[in-house]
C-alpha cells in the first residue's frame, strides 16, 4: 500500500460504515461484504474480485487501531488535494521571505518540544509512519523505509465443523484466496528481464516538496506513488503491483474444544510479506453444526434421556452415547423426572481438563393407553393411595375453611 492510498482511498466508504464506527461495526461490515464478494462465490467476476481486494485492504487498515489513527490523520491533513486540513488556501502569514517546510513544524530533526522530544509529538510520528520516517527527516530514511521489508496482510477465512470435530479436535484443509507475491515478477512489479529504477522526480525518497505561499510541505510523489521507484515495463500478470490474488490450500489443526463463532489466530499463515518482510496472520472463524442428540454447556456435554415410570421407580441401568463411544449409567430407584446425573470425564476434551457428560432423565408419559394398560394403572393408583403433595392439600383445605 502506497502513502497515496492513505490520502486518496476512502476505506470507510469501501466498507459502508461511518467514520465514527466502532471496531465491532467495522468487523461486521467486513465479514458481510467478504462473504458476498468472495471469489469462490463469484468465479470469473473481475469486478467482485476487485471489490473483494478493496474491502480486504480497507479492513486491514481500519481494524488496526494504530493504522486507523494514521489514516484518519492523513485524510484530515492532506485529503483536500494535498493541502493541510485547516488551511484550504495555504497558511496564514504567507508573506515574503524563505519558504517554511512543514517538516519543521511536524518534528524536524533538532526541533525539541517541552519534554525534549520532537516539537509536534504525535503528528511527527503519524507523518513518519506515512512517509517512511520521521516527518522532516532526510530523503534517505524515507527511501529506505519505502523500499524496505513490509509485513503481509492478515487474512480471515471460515471453517464449518461438525459437533464431534469441534469437541474432539480435527485437522482440516482450508482453500482460500488472498493477496500474495506475484509469481511472475517475484513482487518487483516489473516485467521479467527488466527491473524498477529510482524515481527521477523524488530521487527515491517517495515524497516531494512544494511551496504554498511562504510555506513548503511534503507530499507523496505522484510519479512513483510514494514507492521511490518507477516501473517502465509493468509485469503482465500483476499489472505492476507486485501482488496477485492467489488460491492456496493449507492444512490447519483445529484444537479440541473450540466453540461456535470462535476466532482462531494462526501466526505467519496469512498473506506473504513484501520485499522479505514477514507474513501476516491467518484468522479462522469457526462455525459448529448442532448435534442431533448432544448439547454443550461450556466444557460439559448435555443429553436428555426419556425413561419409563417403572424405570424411574424401580431403578435401571442405561447405555447412553458420548462423543467417544457409549457409557453405562445407573439410574437409582425412586429417581424423579428432571434429575441430572453426571458422568465424569466424558465431556469436551479442552485444555487442562475434560468436561463431564450431564444426563437429564425425563419420565415419559404415554399419550394413549390400551384398556388393559389403563386397568393396570388404575389398580396401581389404588395401591399407591399415599398423597404425593400433602402440604398443598393441607393449604387447600385450610383455605376452604375460611
Amino acid at each position: 500500500m502506497s502513502t497515496r492510498d492513505f490520502i486518496e482511498k476512502d476505506y470507510y466508504a469501501a466498507l459502508g460504515v461511518p467514520k465514527d464506527a466502532d471496531a465491532s461495526a467495522i468487523k461486521k461490515a467486513y465479514r458481510k461484504l467478504a462473504q458476498e464478494l468472495h471469489p469462490d462465490k463469484n468465479p470469473g467476476n473481475a469486478e467482485a474480485e476487485a471489490r473483494f481486494k478493496d474491502v480486504s485492504e480497507a479492513y486491514d487498515v481500519l481494524s488496526d487501531t494504530k493504522r486507523r489513527t494514521e489514516y484518519d490523520e492523513a485524510r484530515r491533513l492532506f485529503g483536500g488535494g494535498g493541502r493541510p486540513g485547516g488551511f484550504p488556501g495555504g497558511f496564514p502569514g504567507g508573506g515574503g521571505g524563505q519558504p517554511f517546510d512543514l517538516g519543521d513544524l511536524f518534528g524536524a530533526a533538532g526541533g525539541a518540544g517541552p519534554a525534549g522530544g520532537r516539537g509536534a509529538g504525535g503528528l511527527g510520528d503519524i507523518l513518519g509512519g506515512l512517509f517512511g520516517g520521521a516527518a522532516g527527516g532526510g530523503a534517505r530514511a524515507r527511501s529506505q523505509a519505502a523500499s524496505g521489508p513490509a509485513r503481509g496482510q492478515d487474512v480471515e477465512t471460515e471453517a464449518t465443523l461438525s459437533f464431534d470435530e469441534a469437541a474432539l479436535g480435527v485437522t482440516v484443509p482450508l482453500r482460500m484466496q488472498s493477496p500474495g507475491t506475484c509469481p511472475t515478477c517475484a513482487g518487483s512489479g516489473a516485467k521479467p528481464g527488466t527491473s524498477p529504477h529510482t524515481c527521477p522526480v523524488c530521487q527515491g525518497a517517495g515524497v516531494t516538496s512544494r511551496s504554498q505561499g511562504a510555506f513548503a510541505f511534503s507530499e507523496p510523489c505522484r510519479n512513483c506513488r510514494g514507492t521511490g521507484s518507477v516501473v517502465d515495463d509493468p509485469c503482465p500478470t500483476c499489472a505492476g503491483n507486485g501482488v496477485t490474488t492467489q488460491t492456496r490450500t493449507i492444512t490447519v489443526r483445529i484444537p479440541a474444544g473450540v466453540k461456535d463463532g470462535q476466532r482462531i489466530r494462526l501466526a505467519g499463515k496469512g498473506a506473504p510479506g513484501r520485499r522479505g518482510g514477514p507474513a501476516g496472520d491467518l484468522f479462522v472463524v469457526v462455525h459448529v453444526s448442532e448435534h442431533e442428540l448432544l448439547g454443550r454447556k461450556g466444557e460439559d456435554l448435555t443429553l436428555t434421556v426419556p425413561i419409563t415410570f417403572a424405570e424411574a421407580a424401580l431403578g435401571t441401568t442405561l447405555t447412553v452415547p458420548t462423543l467417544d463411544g457409549n457409557v453405562s449409567l445407573k439410574v437409582p430407584a425412586g429417581t424423579a423426572s428432571g434429575r441430572t446425573l453426571r458422568v465424569r470425564g466424558r465431556g469436551v476434551h479442552g485444555k487442562g481438563r475434560s468436561g463431564d457428560l450431564l444426563v437429564t432423565l425425563e419420565v415419559a408419559v404415554p399419550s394413549r393407553l390400551t384398556p388393559a394398560q389403563r386397568k393396570v394403572i388404575e389398580n396401581l393408583a389404588e395401591e399407591m393411595a399415599e398423597d404425593p403433595r400433602p402440604q398443598i392439600t393441607a393449604a387447600v383445605q385450610a383455605g376452604g375453611e375460611r
